[in-house]
């Protein structure tokens, strides 16, 4: 059973995502990491959603580019926390993507993160982090990276002259 699911737009936005999924892993969580589109294939979101919340999964994460609405259909359908990673997938820049995920009516929230793969990352890691509220072992593996990157950074600046 997956706790976390991770949808995307196209499969085009998978090297973006894949870091996420990566990570995901890393950690220990059971994940879903498939393509499903707010416009080409709305009913299948949805039918997605419910499933996997029946399932008990605890976490949406959903990465879209240009009008970026599948986190916002996605949290129409749950009650559960969507985190909405935007792409890079137009002339804009990926601002149209941001604004689109970022501006959800009340009541439907979509934690936004950055955008590619620093937002995909993140979500994986702001998913971890609820998902540690109740579980200690993933709680402490958590720390265990934190304690990684303070050590990496101590050698980083040690190695300067």
């Amino acid at each position: 059973m997956p706790q976390v699911a991770i949808f995307m737009g196209s499969i085009s936005d998978e090297e973006k995502m894949r870091p996420c999924a990566d990570l995901l892993g890393e950690l220990g969580i059971d994940y879903l990491f498939t393509v499903s589109s707010a416009h080409r294939t709305p009913e299948r979101t949805a039918r997605l959603v419910a499933e996997l919340e029946a399932d008990g999964c605890q976490v949406f994460i959903c990465a879209a580019g240009l009008a970026a609405h599948l986190a916002g259909a996605v949290a129409a359908k749950t009650s559960r926390p969507v985190l909405g990673v935007p792409l890079t997938a137009s002339p804009l820049g990926g601002m149209d993507a941001l604004l689109a995920t970022v501006q959800m009516p009340p009541g439907f929230p979509v934690g936004t993160l950055a955008l590619d793969k620093v937002g995909a990352k993140n979500a994986a890691w702001l998913a971890a982090q609820i998902l540690a509220l109740h579980d200690e072992a993933l709680a402490a593996r958590i720390r265990e990276a934190r304690d990684g990157f303070k050590e990496a950074v101590e050698r980083d600046a040690a190695g300067l002259s």
